[in-house]
């Protein structure tokens, strides 16, 4: 989580910057933003990979077997967690406090679906960060730059279906899919199958 906040920070600092010396705030200067945080953000996942793998590494030096108590799955996964709880926070935050009113939503033309699908929305961001999580890690830990233009495409993808909100119709089916195709793809590179599926639900 303190990874995404220096991200955060990176990005307002940038984007104050760059209004600053070009004096307007369009839609063109709005998407470049978008792209530089983004880019910024999976910047300082990598950061945090790098430092959770040198503390890895001190832990299987100091424990008696030389190994690690923490896998770098389980790193992965509480990594891509707390960037999607974080992310969700500050996503929804200010839609909560809106929502207290005053005002009436919809009162302009306006979709009366604002607030349940801004949860939806961040409801997919924070698993959509917990499924990259896995994926980058796994990418940066073989050496797979594959997988980390997809993961750095997909959240690019997914930052870009939101500026089409209002549509929710445009942005919240293919951010579904893309959560689900993510899930499935993060289910693998953490080592489930089909078969371990089964015997869950069986409890063998």
């Amino acid at each position: 989580a303190f990874f995404w906040l220096l991200s955060l920070l990176a990005a307002s600092l940038l984007w104050s910057v760059s209004v600053q010396l070009s004096g307007r705030e369009d839609a063109a200067l709005l998407l470049l933003g978008a792209a530089a945080a983004v880019l910024l953000q999976e910047l300082c996942r990598f950061a945090c990979f790098k430092l959770l793998k040198k503390a890895d590494e001190g832990l299987a030096t100091l424990s008696e077997d030389g190994r690690s108590p923490l896998s770098l799955r389980q790193m992965a996964y509480v990594s891509g967690l707390s960037f999607g709880i974080i992310s969700g926070v500050f996503s929804i935050a200010n839609i909560l406090a809106d929502s207290a009113g005053p005002g009436t939503v919809g009162i302009h033309g306006d979709s009366p679906y604002y607030f349940i699908t801004s949860a939806f929305l961040t409801m997919a961001l924070v698993l959509l960060h917990t499924f990259w999580g896995v994926i980058f890690f796994d990418a940066c830990e073989r050496r797979r730059a594959g997988g980390l233009g997809l993961v750095v495409g997909g959240h690019l993808l997914t930052s870009g279906l939101t500026f089409l909100n209002p549509w929710y119709e445009a942005s919240l089916g293919p951010i579904f899919i893309l959560t689900l195709g993510t899930g499935l793809w993060a289910f693998g590179t953490a080592g489930g199958s089909f078969r371990n599926v089964l015997k869950c639900l069986s409890c063998k």
